[in-house]
């Protein structure tokens, strides 16, 4: 879980207004994992990387990316 207003406008603006050092992250947002309403709206699912470089600079560029992230809750 994230702390964001809504994980599929997340992995749009992810997408098409978001890098870090010329990257981005490719996420698939949880909601379509879930057949209740509602359900997965924080929540997000990324692919498992075998080379853990590329892990690593994905996870550095999604913590940029929830910093910056114009929807993000408040605490």
């Amino acid at each position: 879980r994230l702390p964001l207003d809504d994980c599929d406008k997340f992995c749009q603006w992810l997408l098409e207004s978001f890098s870090h050092e010329g990257y981005t992250v490719m996420l698939a947002a949880a909601t379509g994992f879930y057949s209740t309403p509602g359900l997965g709206k924080d929540e997000v699912r990324l692919a498992y990387v075998l080379n853990a470089a590329s892990i690593h600079k994905a996870m550095d560029c999604l913590e940029k990316a929830l910093e910056q992230y114009p929807g993000r809750k408040n605490k």
